[in-house]
Formats: structure tokens, sequence, C-alpha cells
């Protein structure tokens, strides 16, 4: 092996697909992307991308059975274009894991325990640390020399009080069976906080941030001086704001009506909730793109899914500016967040009694990088800030392995 390797294969490994990224940590630069989906389906797919040789996107159908094929697949992909699993350039591969429950708090190399601890978690995770456990002992059964590492989605809101991760419940009851307000994304909320704070010319020790999380999945965070203090989503991420296909924030009695009145079973009631809710349930639709082009045209069920899914995010806003009491800014990111102009109108609109605005010529500006959107006499900035979990990930990963 090399005296300083510096690359890091970023592993997102999901139910029935594969993301990855390799990426050099000497500059951050790409060196491969790439998506395996529809494993253990009659036909497979396999897309990636060789940026370091400027290789065009080279994709296959073909049946792969479960992660293990996918992840050797992938290993051939990288190997085609110099980037092997055997790379003495490689220095860790890092996993995202859904749920760390309290005890992970930072980027984990994993060991048996770790892998032990994660699989303790499946019951408050059970779409999610599955899927991630396949791709760590995959990923190790390739490379048993590499350093493993777990970065995981709730870490980042470890930091919140009790005050705010409690639930009003017994707490013998919760304590027994873990619940409590976790919070997801975290990943990428660290990551556009900071950024934001960057964009202000500020440490993040010294910057107070709301980011907006705007994509199928969304949430919001309050972060104080780079800690977080509140988050949107829960115990899962059904809780919160409106999403693409769950509801969000709901009075938990609906479930016990629909069970004791409507007939539903309690997985009827969760797909109901998780799948069939939302953007998705109040209109059809669960693509803002779409919902702003029906809105265009008069349709009246589209415009009323915006104003519920632009409601509740303004109550989030507010809410989580009374949380943190002095706001330095407010940062939309993710697929909606970044590029849906109206939503971040919308949001803010009415604000203005808090320092809020939005100029409507930077608004409707699209960039990849990093902008301002609030004029100059705004007390309060409000930022794009396009997220980037995979370097994230692979800042953690790359820093635990060469401390």
């Amino acid at each position: 092996m090399t005296a300083n390797p510096t690359r890091v294969l970023v592993l997102n490994s999901g139910s029935s697909s594969v993301k990855y990224q390799l990426l050099d940590m000497a500059d951050g630069a790409r060196l491969a992307v790439g998506l395996v989906e529809r494993i253990g389906e009659e036909t497979s797919r396999l897309a990636h991308t060789p940026l370091a040789t400027g290789g065009a996107k080279r994709e296959t159908e073909a049946p792969i059975a479960d992660h293990e094929a996918a992840l050797k697949a992938v290993a051939r992909e990288l190997a085609a274009d110099g980037l092997g699993l055997d790379s003495p350039e490689l220095a860790a591969i890092g996993h995202r894991v859904v749920h760390g429950g309290q005890k992970f708090t930072a980027p984990t190399v994993i060991t048996d325990e770790v892998v032990a601890e994660i699989e303790r978690l499946i019951p408050v995770a059970p779409l999610h640390n599955p899927a991630n456990i396949t791709g760590i002992r995959t990923a190790q059964a390739l490379r048993p020399d590499l350093p493993q590492v777990a970065v995981f989605d709730t870490a980042f809101h470890t930091t919140m009080p009790e005050s705010a991760a409690r639930y009003a419940i017994d707490v013998e009851t919760a304590d027994a069976h873990r619940i409590r307000r976790y919070g997801f994304h975290g990943t990428s909320h660290a990551y556009v906080s900071r950024e934001t704070a960057k964009l202000l010319g500020k440490d993040p020790s010294e910057v107070n941030v709301i980011v907006l999380h705007l994509g199928n999945g969304a949430s919001a965070s309050a972060v104080r001086g780079g800690r977080c203090v509140d988050t949107s989503m829960g115990l899962t991420p059904l809780e919160g704001l409106v999403m693409g296909t769950r509801s969000g924030d709901i009075d938990p009695a609906v479930i016990f009506h629909l069970a004791r009145n409507g007939g539903m079973s309690i997985d009827e009631i969760d797909s109901l909730l998780n799948k069939k809710s939302g953007l998705i349930g109040l209109c059809g639709d669960n693509d803002m793109r779409e919902i702003r082009r029906r809105i265009d045209e008069g349709d009246e069920r589209a415009a009323l899914a915006f104003d519920v899914y632009v409601h509740r995010l303004k109550k989030y806003i507010g809410a989580y500016y009374a949380v943190l009491g002095k706001v330095d800014a407010v940062a939309f990111t993710a697929g909606v967040g970044e590029n849906a102009a109206p939503v971040r109108e919308a949001a803010v609109a009415g604000l203005e009694e808090l320092g809020l605005a939005v100029d409507a010529g930077l608004n409707a500006v699209r960039a990849d990088e990093p902008r301002l959107i609030s004029p100059e006499y705004a007390r309060v900035a409000v930022a794009v800030v396009p997220t980037d979990e995979e370097l994230e990930i692979a800042t953690q990963a790359y820093a635990l392995v060469s401390a």
C-alpha cells in the first residue's frame, strides 16, 4: 500500500439498489459515480460513469442476484478504469447507515460489535438498516484488510437536548423500546450548515442556521453554532414536513380512527402514511415540477397540495426561529430546495418582520454553487446550498482513518 492513500469509496446500499462514488480526498475530486438498481429482479441495471478518465456513462442491463453480485459488478467497472478495489490508493470504504440510535454520535470504524448494534436497531429502521448491513458485509468480504467506516444519518442530531429529543410519553416505556426523536438526513444537514457558514464568511461556531432539506423526503433542522438543537424527523423519517409520499406531522389518533372505524390494519395504515400520503396523497403527483405545471393550468388539487406543503414548511421556519432565538441564515437544499424557486419564494413570503426576504431575480437564477437569494437589506440571509452527502461521508471517513 502507498504511504498515503487518499481515495474513499462511498457506498449507499438500499433494499434493492447500491449507489456509489469514488472520491480522491487529496482534492475532493470524483473519480467515478454509479448506481446499481433493481437488484434481485429479472432485469437489473448498472450505470457507471468514469469521471477520472472523462469516459462516457456505461449502462448494462442483466440479472444481478444480490448485493454481493452487485458490488462485484461495481468492482469490475472500477477495475476497467484502473480504479479497482485492489488499488493501493484506496484508504477506506465509507458506508451510509441510516440509523445509529443514541450510541453512534460520530463516524465509526466498523467492527463485529458495531454491526451487531446496527442489527439491534433494525426494529426502528426496518427498511434501511438491513440493506446497510448487507452492503457492509459484502464490502468486508471483498476487502477484509481495508478500514470500513459507518457514517450515520442520525449522528449529527445526537446533540439535540433531551427537551427536543424526548416524546412526552411514559419514560420507562419509551426507554424500553428506544422511542425518542433521532432525526435523519444528518450528513446533509451537517454539510449544508457548514457550507452556509462558509458562504457567509464565518466559522460554523458563530452561525445559527435553519436548514431545509427538501427532496422526496424532507426535513428541517435548527443548527446553533454548528450543533443540531432540533430537527423535524423523529423516531422514523415519517414525522415533520409534508413530503413526496409521507404525511409528516399528523394527530396520532388518526391511526386509531382508521383502525377502529376504517377497518384498516397496521400495515395498511403504515403504507398509507409512508407511501400514499404527502403530495401524492393530496394531488396524485410527488414531482414538484409537475405540480407547478398543473397549478399554472388552474388545477385546484395541485394548488391545495402546494399550499399545504408550504404552510407546513413556513410553520417549521417560525418554530426553529423561536428555538434558535437568533437566526443568521435559512438554507434550502436537496432536489426541491435547490431547484424549485416558487417553493423558496412562498416559504419566505410574509416573514419580513423576521428579517427574511427573497430577491426575485436572484431566486430565479439556476446554479450549481452555493448562493444567496436574499436582498442585501435582509437581516437574515436566505441561501441555496447544494447538498453533497457523498462528499460529507467521504470526508468524515477519511478524517477518521487518516488521523
